[in-house]
């Protein structure tokens, strides 16, 4: 029996009067999945073939250069060498040529590096890999483009008849002009992937990045 007009009292266990919640001190980000070993091996042949063919390429970078740049000339007295034009600029349009070369293989190594990785969001492997390439082939066209030219100077000289022009070997005098190839690669690069991949919220980039969640059952 209860007392009348007694409250009535709720099943289970009384709840408790708890005060202000304060906020966590800290919180715990979820840890990223690591790569599995498949993917990480496409990496490295992705980068290593970048390498590899841009170097590979460096050699008709070094074979055009060698062709299309103009040379310094020259002239003998019969004692000693001396410059036909001493205010010309061959030299600077040689280091030109070399820099408007290696832009334009710069340039078509990030178009083709972006069109094969886009589908997998390339990697930190692709700009290593331009870079790498780049430098290589640089250096290659650099070392192939001088060594075209045999023989020296002074053998050029006394092939030569005295006050007859003749051309000095070619060579790079601005050696920045090596890295022109991977800036231009790796410009292109990133100029493809800013304006040519999706975002992430855009539909197509929710298109190819997430599968359609199923429904579940009603119960």
């Amino acid at each position: 029996m209860t007392a009348p007009n007694a409250p009535e009292t709720p099943q289970g266990p009384h709840p408790q009067s708890a005060g202000p919640v304060e906020p966590p001190t800290q919180w715990t980000l979820p840890a990223e999945p690591a790569k599995p070993p498949r993917e990480i091996k496409r990496e490295i042949l992705t980068g290593a073939a970048l390498v590899l063919g841009s170097a590979l390429v460096g050699l008709l970078f070094g074979l055009l250069w060698h062709t299309f740049a103009p040379k310094v000339p020259l002239y003998s007295d019969g004692s000693a060498v001396y410059l036909r034009d001493p205010e010309g600029e061959q030299q600077i349009a040689a280091d030109g040529t070399f820099a408007i070369i290696g832009a334009c293989f710069g340039i078509v190594a990030g178009v083709i590096a972006y069109l094969i990785t886009k589908k997998r969001h390339g990697g930190i492997s692709v700009p290593i890999g331009l870079t790498l390439g780049g430098l290589a082939a640089s250096w290659i066209a650099w070392q192939l483009g001088i060594h075209l030219d045999s023989k020296s100077i002074i053998a050029l000289a006394q092939s030569t008849k005295v006050g007859q022009n003749f051309p000095r070997p070619l060579a790079l005098g601005a050696k920045s002009t090596l890295v022109v190839w991977p800036m231009a690669a790796l410009l292109t690069l990133v100029a493809a992937t800013s304006l040519f991949t999706p975002r992430d919220g855009h539909p197509e980039a929710e298109a190819a990045g997430s599968a359609p969640a199923r429904s579940q059952p009603e119960e």
